[in-house]
């Protein structure tokens, strides 16, 4: 390749079949299907009935594992020490806004895991990976969680950074093309890297690589891809969906990537910046059936952005639908949409070359959550697309959808709806609509 060509690494997409035979088992330190507790038998999956939930909102923060946003969170398997090459390391505090960055590409994923031992973590740009975030900063999301529903079991679907899991976060894979998928952004420390930028509005020379099922490394394209996602699912049953964001294109624009999203002047139209935009929409009754909302990198959670102000953005939109008439027939997801390089114990089920990721929280937020729920059922990006498939019947994409569970442990559509009690944020949606417009956080990804 010329060398003035820039080069993003994407993501392969496993060999589906293999994936699906082992779908939901119970992988290397993961509990079974049917166990909610540890060690103990969890509730029966209960049936979607039609009107419950008639909006969908989720929520996609920025690289934190379980281990170090929920630390010591209660019921939830956490730990306070890691495995350093088979030296055992405590864990140690570092706030939100504490300088610095972590390795966390695909190789970098592969050097962690270590062949399931979890112990080969390499260091981050200026701090170690044995850190986690003290609790006195995740309060509003350790309340959402307490209040409603915690996941320890949910796996980043792919091994790898930002851009590729945004597009399974609606595709339920990334850039299928010969059995393979993206990984995107390998090498987030050289200066001279460019990560891909605009999807389909893309300079011409951005290319992406791929992966293959054997876990080779070398295909590239650029990135602009054909697949079904579930926007598309939705267009076809007349379910609204909005992508909210700081701005159009870049890593994480999953639609920006998918080309006929991006040449269909009504659904980029519903791809809406800025992403502050959700507060007038639910106050104003313009909620889509499902919605997700990407923030500034500020407001992030993301390692080296200089702020702790992600947890107050999260509770700042479940505290907005709380308080409107939305909150009787909705259900709100958060999660992460990558590790982000720092240490987490649990080794993730190994599906094909670049499946499953390592664990990220995920908080389920409904007036029909379980409340206090905390669920060690096996759950990955996937679950969330399954959970609106099968609240709307809208049948499967046949990706990590199909092979998902579909979140039905977090609910109990039979009980009285649970009333929401605003949570109280050191930050104000004042602040939080101040913040930095940009939604690149310090490194590619």
């Amino acid at each position: 390749m010329n060398s003035s060509t820039r080069t993003a690494i994407a993501i392969p997409v496993v060999a589906l079949l293999a994936a699906m035979a082992i779908a939901g088992c119970g992988g290397p330190g993961v509990e079974g299907a049917g166990s909610s507790a540890l060690g103990g038998p969890g509730p029966s999956p209960t049936p979607f009935p039609k009107g419950k939930i008639d909006h969908v909102i989720i929520i996609v923060q920025e690289n934190r594992s379980t281990d170090n946003l929920f630390n010591g969170f209660p019921g939830a398997d956490t730990v306070t020490s890691g495995s350093d090459h088979g030296t055992t390391v405590p864990l140690h505090a570092l706030k939100l806004e504490a300088p610095g960055d972590y390795r966390h590409s695909h190789s970098e994923f592969l050097q962690s895991y270590d062949g399931g031992l979890m112990d080969g973590w390499p260091d981050g740009f200026r701090d170690t990976p044995f850190v986690y975030v003290p609790a006195s900063e995740t309060t509003p999301l350790w309340s959402l969680a307490e209040q409603f529903g915690f996941g320890d079991r949910m796996f980043q679907s792919n091994q790898g950074p930002s851009y590729p899991a945004h597009l399974y976060l609606i595709g339920g894979t990334s850039a299928p093309a010969s059995g393979s998928v993206l990984l995107a952004s390998e090498n987030p420390g050289d200066p001279t890297h460019t990560p891909p930028q605009g999807g389909c509005d893309s300079p011409p020379d951005m290319r992406v690589a791929l992966i293959d099922p054997s876990g080779g490394q070398g295909y590239e394209l650029y990135p602009c891809f054909e697949h079904q996602t579930l926007l598309d699912l939705l267009d076809s049953h007349g379910l609204s969906w909005t992508w909210y964001e700081p701005e159009r294109g870049g890593f994480w624009d999953g639609p920006s990537s998918i080309k006929h999203t991006r040449d269909n002047p009504t659904d980029w139209a519903r791809v809406v910046t800025p992403e502050t935009t959700i507060f007038g929409d639910i106050a104003a009754g313009k909620l889509a059936n499902v919605t997700w909302v990407i923030p500034s990198g500020q407001n992030s959670d993301h390692p080296g952005s200089g702020s702790n102000t992600g947890p107050s953005w999260v509770a700042s939109i479940a505290n907005a639908i709380g308080a409107s008439g939305y909150w009787g027939s909705t259900a709100i997801f958060v999660t992460w949409d990558d590790w982000g390089g720092v240490y987490d114990h649990v080794p993730p089920p190994i599906l094909g070359s670049y499946e499953l990721g390592f664990r990220v929280p995920l908080v389920v937020v409904s007036p029909y959550a379980r409340p206090g729920y905390v669920s060690h059922r096996q759950h990955e990006f996937g679950s969330i697309l399954h959970f609106v498939e099968d609240v709307w019947g809208l049948g499967s994409l046949g990706y990590t959808d199909a092979r998902a569970d579909n979140l039905s442990d977090f609910f109990d559509f039979n009980q009285s709806p649970l009333p929401y009690h605003q949570i109280s944020t050191p930050y104000s949606r004042g602040q939080l609509l101040r913040t930095t417009r940009t939604s690149m956080p310090p490194d590619d990804d």
